[in-house]
């Protein structure tokens, strides 16, 4: 059994990586992060992924969180990375850049399981919905504890456009928006997504919630809304727990 393995999230900002102990769900060394290159091509991408690996000395597995639909290791979609990316195998050119077997899944996915496995949502059943907001927002959607992967509601049509484009915090940032502003935008979102699937609680993740105080009194929606505690570093520890058993069933 894979006891150590070297966490990496993929984001559209920074790719930061620490090696995770998946027996306990700890990171056992310090996280380090190069910024996401510009543009985020596959070969580039795959450069500064192979850097952080070598930053880390490190020669065994490697999980990859992926800002896209991940099947079978195949980039679908992209959004928050280059174009060029959908179709090809995420974990083949990674491999390849760094000598190490990879696995990669969708990064919110791999953060909502960190949260689901160690955090707020441990135990809970019913409909979970899980949300990392950032440069875009991901999502993550469980029943029961069980995921079911690449939902990508950060993207369904909201406002005239994609959610993401309304209230991300990179929406906050550079439109200068309040922290009422931009709470009460987020709670329309919630609104909406409470309308269509009728979750038993919302958990947030990402940078922005390390300042949730600030903006939790604007979250009116009726259903429990949660912070994350495990803030930045869940997706590269969820990415971890997922590739430890796809290395393990192997």
């Amino acid at each position: 059994m894979e006891r150590y393995i070297l966490g990496v999230d993929v984001g559209g900002t920074g790719i930061k990586g620490g090696v995770v102990d998946v027996v306990n769900g700890t990171l056992v060394d310090d996280r380090k992060r190069l910024l996401t290159p510009k543009p985020a091509t596959p070969e580039s991408v795959a450069e500064t992924f192979a850097e952080l690996v070598r930053m880390h000395d490190w020669k065994g597995p490697v999980a990859a969180g992926f800002p896209a639909v991940v099947k079978n290791g195949i980039c679908m979609t992209a959004s928050n990375i280059e174009k060029s990316w959908i179709g090809l195998s995420i974990e083949k050119i990674f491999s390849e850049a760094c000598g190490c077997p990879v696995v990669a899944v969708n990064d919110a996915d791999a953060a909502g399981l960190a949260m689901m496995k160690l955090g707020i949502g441990k135990g809970r059943k019913g409909l979970v919905i899980v949300l990392t907001i950032g440069t875009g927002i991901g999502s993550a959607l469980f029943f029961n504890g069980e995921l079911i992967s690449n939902t990508e509601l950060g993207h369904i049509l909201f406002k005239g456009d994609i959610a993401e484009r309304y209230c991300s915090n990179i929406v906050r940032e550079k439109g200068d928006l309040s922290w009422e502003e931009w709470g009460t935008r987020l709670n329309e979102y919630l609104t909406h997504l409470n309308k269509l699937f009728s979750p038993d609680c919302f958990i947030l993740g990402g940078g922005v919630t390390k300042k949730y105080e600030l903006f939790s009194q604007y979250l009116t929606v009726n259903v429990d809304v949660f912070a994350a505690e495990l803030k930045n570093a869940a997706g590269t520890i969820g990415a971890s727990l997922y590739a430890a058993e796809r290395f393990n069933a192997k």
